[in-house]
């Protein structure tokens, strides 16, 4: 369902972002999870408890399976930076974030669609609804842009990023993260077509017509085969120029950055492995 990506992106990204609230945010997902789909409808008590009993046997999975494997790619991450950077070593990198989201995806449709069974028609309008009202509330923000600005969003973006991990960087850094930016296909016309056209997949199948939710599954599973040519031309050539850049600024990293980036990466594996040890002490695991 449409609001399991607003959902994936809080489970995937809370406890990646190398921050000393990591254990503190991922704890109470419980408590976010609902907040966030608040944003498309509106559920009463009953149905917030519904998703308390569904959330928690999803959690403990999460925190019991994938956690490893995401410490498994931090290891990888450190190993990766004893010698010069690939952009192949940051594609894989990156791919392997990608199967544990497509992995994430496909375990939290099982709540999410009993989620969505337990709707009102009521309900599932107004999500639909506020669904078309943010794909206009993205449209004027994103498309009302001038090329000058889209690609100023986009360093800015790269920058905020990248000193994230590394702290200030250098004259020669920025100008390689520019070029990076300068270099990409405009991309936000193409997202915004292709997400309008999944709304109005989605609107068809929450007609929720028996065998419904099996639809979804399937849906979800052939959206990256369904996406217009031109969105993942866009997305494969933009995704190339930011690691090659990602590659590049590894390599020229100063002491000072390379402290500051082992530090980030030993902090969020502390966080991860607290929270793994968590899980294990809940479940009564050794």
């Amino acid at each position: 369902m449409a609001f399991g990506s607003r959902v994936l992106v809080i489970l995937v990204l809370v406890f990646l972002g190398a921050c000393s609230s990591t254990t503190f945010l991922y704890n109470r997902l419980d408590f976010i999870v609902p907040w966030y789909l608040d944003d498309y409808v509106e559920l009463d008590s009953d149905q917030r408890q519904h998703v308390d009993r569904l959330l928690d046997p999803f959690l403990d999975w999460h925190r019991q399976e994938e956690l490893p494997a995401y410490v498994a790619v931090l290891d990888q991450i450190e190993g990766a930076l004893g010698q010069p950077v690939t952009q192949l070593e940051i594609a894989a990198i990156a791919g392997a974030f990608e199967e544990a989201w497509l992995r994430l995806e496909g375990r939290s449709l099982d709540w999410l669609l009993a989620l969505g069974a337990s709707l009102t028609d009521e309900q599932v309008g107004e999500f639909l609804q506020n669904l078309d009202e943010r794909q206009e509330e993205y449209e004027e923000k994103y498309l009302s842009r001038s090329d000058k600005e889209y690609r100023e969003d986009t360093y800015d973006r790269l920058l905020d990023r990248a000193q994230d991990y590394l702290g200030r960087l250098d004259s020669e850094q920025k100008a390689r993260l520019r070029a990076a930016s300068d270099a990409m296909i405009r991309a936000d016309r193409p997202w915004l077509e292709e997400r309008a056209r999944w709304n109005a997949r989605l609107a068809e199948l929450l007609q929720r017509e028996p065998g419904w939710e099996q639809q979804v599954r399937d849906a979800v599973a052939r959206r990256s085969e369904t996406v217009s040519e031109s969105y993942r031309e866009a997305f494969s050539h933009n995704l190339t120029q930011i690691q090659e850049a990602i590659a590049d600024l590894l390599n020229s990293r100063s002491e000072r950055q390379e402290r500051r980036l082992r530090g980030e990466i030993a902090d969020l594996r502390e966080d991860l492995q607290q929270l793994i040890e968590q899980g294990r002490a809940a479940t009564g695991r050794a």
